[in-house]
């Protein structure tokens, strides 16, 4: 009886690891984004001073599971095979859910997740044995506590609404202060502010930190609370005249000195209080069998008639748990790629400056943009001429605030150190009036409130910036539904389903996150073949002409790929890969998007006089665009034929496709292989072959319209096959006119025409 326990144990510890690698891969944004954002210091640094931190947290740590003491639900109703049922279903949920906004590049509250899900597997667990007894479904309130639920709910809307406008607040006066040239300003208000926000983070250590230090004597804990404003008074002092010295003795920049402390704090209270979130159910669980074994061993209990009041009170954690809890999590702050993603969601959706907009506007982003300019424009006519020449005067960006850039900060040093303290102090005092704030959604609201105060949100950003904000947060409310239903559904199926049910589940699991590493994977290989456009890589016609180039194989190869797939797929009339194909399309019409994104920023880095040059590159997106559009009607029309269900193509129009495509393939793979090798000489031998591809299609739509007058039946068939040779025909058009382009190039560099070309 026992031995389906151990295996239960085993599946819950293994599947802990797993949560807490997937876990601290999404609340890495808690600690490591205004550092990172800032580019204080190399990653290098902010990663061990991070891991510091998190060691230190996961050692400290008291090691209590939170949400078993605030009691989400009452354990003594629950039978031990029920708990472990719980249990088994909630574990699987958290690491399902939260690998998903991981591979999103989302952030979300483990709190939040692990709270919802203890609370959907209850319920569902409560409403079976309810129904077994044919009771009240409104008896449901007697195993769980809603209240608890009802303060997590009201504290997501107190940490998104207040986080945002105390960070908007802080940041405004802040850069009032300081303006963006705060290098000269910090000399003589840096020890004031590096005074208060150090004291603000040592009274978050202090609070949030030391509490859950089980070490730490009552006594001294009760003195912190009874003597808070002697010793944020005496730290005002202590640490404004320390950040006087560090900057006149010893030429330290006192913001760093901010955002080096503020990084190691969070992640010290992060490790400290929310490690549990991730170990605490299978510690949970171990204590439960160790219960239930001893009164089996005594009485001979069976697992369906003990009832787990012992779970009542406090889950301790053993000290080497906590340690290998600890190891596993700085592991993942080094290694994990996902980890980075979540945190330059969160980077760039506050970056001052351009960036290339990962969300897309929607009716909500756009009303909130429209209405905020609206206001704004009300409160510019009421300000005095005066005020408003100075305010602007502060907000005169000077600073080079790179785009997409890795080498060049998102944003300045006053702006992560805000970051810092603002949500130190939040969660510090969230913390004392015991108030079930979420770290993710605090630290990630300030990010957005400095970051609309610091004008990163302009005419050109605003709608993209707020459409991610809106996803992110309806993402972190998504949560919780999910968190509960699918615990609920899990804990249904494994009741029902025993342990080929919990066989099954893992197995989902395994395959899930394997499936989710192996298509990451692929993604960042594919990311890293892609050289993203840097500004300061191009500044004369060569450098455009070697950009260019790489773009045209590229996509020219995707076409290529596309056209003879989509011609096979139709002739099998396979309406499945037709449609993957269908979704490949937007790969190619995103890269020229981004190309075309980019046009402005090649023309402002391209050397004076280069006009040329400009038209020259903005020609070559021009017949890139039409090519691709080419495709993608082929593509998407040759689906909707199949979707349709209309009738097949005949055997001799499937035939005459094929012969066209191995034509296009030879085409394409001669200038594929042009660009590649940048050997423009051989353009002339592929322009020659230009008009009897051309005169080939010609006919094809000629013996189609003969098949007309004649044999063809289907206006479906005839109206596929003419759209698909006439894009065909455009499709070469463009190629061609890409290629007529680059030979007149290559006259004009012999004839040096072009200002800059080395000839």
């Amino acid at each position: 009886m026992e031995d389906i326990y151990i295996v239960m144990l085993v599946a819950l510890f293994a599947l802990a690891v797993t949560d807490l690698v997937v876990g601290v891969s999404n609340d890495a944004i808690n600690f490591l984004s205004s550092a990172i954002g800032s580019r204080a210091f190399s990653m290098r640094n902010i990663l061990i001073v991070a891991s510091i931190g998190v060691g230190v947290g996961a050692v400290f740590s008291s090691g209590i599971m939170e949400v078993a003491r605030k009691g989400i639900f009452l354990p003594g109703e629950f039978y031990f095979e029920e708990i472990m049922i719980i249990f088994m279903a909630v574990m699987i949920t958290d690491v399902l859910l939260l690998d998903f906004f991981n591979s999103l590049g989302l952030p979300t509250s483990t709190t939040v997740s692990i709270v919802f899900e203890l609370l959907g597997a209850a319920v569902s667990m409560a409403a079976i044995k309810i129904y077994k007894d044919s009771g009240n479904f409104v008896d449901i309130l007697n195993y769980i506590n809603t209240s608890k639920a009802t303060e997590i709910i009201i504290g997501i809307l107190l940490a998104v609404v207040v986080a945002f406008i105390i960070g908007a607040v802080v940041q405004y006066f802040s850069r009032l202060i300081f303006s963006f040239q705060f290098e000269q300003k910090v000399k003589y208000a840096g020890a004031v502010f590096g005074g208060v926000s150090l004291t603000a983070i040592l009274y978050f250590i202090l609070l949030k930190g030391l509490s859950s230090v089980t070490f730490i004597p009552e006594a001294f804990l009760n003195y912190i609370d009874e003597n808070t404003l002697v010793i944020i008074g005496a730290g005002l002092i202590l640490f404004t005249l320390f950040s006087q010295a560090l900057m006149s003795f010893f030429k330290v920049n006192v913001l760093k000195m901010v955002i080096l402390v503020g990084t190691f704090s969070l992640a010290l209270a992060f490790a400290g209080n929310d490690l549990v979130n991730f170990i605490g159910v299978p510690i949970a669980a171990w204590q439960s069998f160790e219960l239930w074994q001893s009164a089996y061993t005594s009485t001979g209990v069976l697992p369906s008639e003990f009832l787990m009041s012992g779970l009542q009170g406090e889950v301790s954690t053993p000290p080497f748990l906590l340690l290998g809890a600890g190891a596993v999590m700085v592991i993942t702050l080094w290694f994990s790629s996902k980890a980075r993603n979540v945190v330059k969601t969160g980077v760039n959706l506050s970056r001052q400056g351009e960036v290339s907009e990962r969300f897309d506007p929607n009716f909500i982003s756009r009303g909130i943009v429209r209405y905020s300019v609206i206001l704004g424009n009300g409160i510019g006519a009421i300000t005095p001429d005066v005020i408003s020449r100075k305010i602007e005067e502060k907000f005169q960006n000077q600073k080079a605030f790179s785009r997409d850039d890795d080498e060049t900060p998102a944003f300045d040093l006053v702006r992560a150190s805000v970051n810092l303290v603002v949500a130190s102090i939040l969660i510090s005092i969230g913390t004392s009036l015991k108030l079930p704030l979420s770290t993710t959604y605090v630290t990630f609201m300030v990010a957005m409130g400095t970051s609309l105060s610091d004008r990163a949100w302009d005419r050109e950003s605003a709608v993209y910036r707020v459409a991610g904000v809106v996803n992110v947060i309806g993402g972190w409310f998504v949560t919780a539904l999910v968190a509960f239903s699918a615990a609920a559904i899990f804990g249904a199926i494994i009741y029902f389903g025993g342990i080929i049910a919990i066989t099954v589940l893992i197995g989902l699991a395994i395959f899930s996150i394997a499936r989710s590493f192996v298509l990451h994977s692929r993604k960042e290989k594919e990311k890293a073949k892609t050289k993203p456009f840097r500004r300061k890589d191009i500044s004369t016609i060569n450098d455009i002409v070697v950009e260019s180039s790489k773009n045209i194989s590229s996509i020219v190869c995707g076409v290529n790929q596309m056209f003879s797939k989509t011609v096979k797929n139709l002739g099998y009339y396979d309406k499945g890969k037709l449609k993957k194909n269908k979704k490949s399309i937007k790969k190619l019409e995103s890269e020229i998007d981004e190309l075309k994104r980019n046009v402005f920023y090649f023309i402002k880095t391209i050397e004076e006089g280069s006009l040329d040059s400009n038209r020259f590159y903005i020609l070559i997106l021009d017949y890139l665009q039409d090519i691709v559009q080419s495709i993608g009607y082929i593509t998407r029309n040759s689906y909707n034929h199949v979707n349709n269900n209309h009738k097949n193509l005949k055997f001799n129009q499937v035939r005459d496709l094929k012969r066209v495509d191995d034509k296009m393939q030879a085409l394409f793979d001669e200038i594929e292989d042009i660009f590649a090798q940048q050997d423009f000489a051989r353009i002339d031998v592929v322009l020659a072959g230009k008009q009897a591809l051309l005169n080939d299609v010609g006919e094809l739509i000629e013996k189609q319209i003969k098949r007309i007058r004649t044999t063809e039946s289907s206006p479906k068939n005839s109206e596929l096959y003419f759209g698909l040779l006439l894009e065909t025909r455009d499709l070469i058009t463009s190629t061609m006119n890409l290629l007529e382009l680059y030979r007149e190039f290559n006259f004009a560099v012999e004839t040096t025409r072009f200002p800059g070309v080395r000839p």
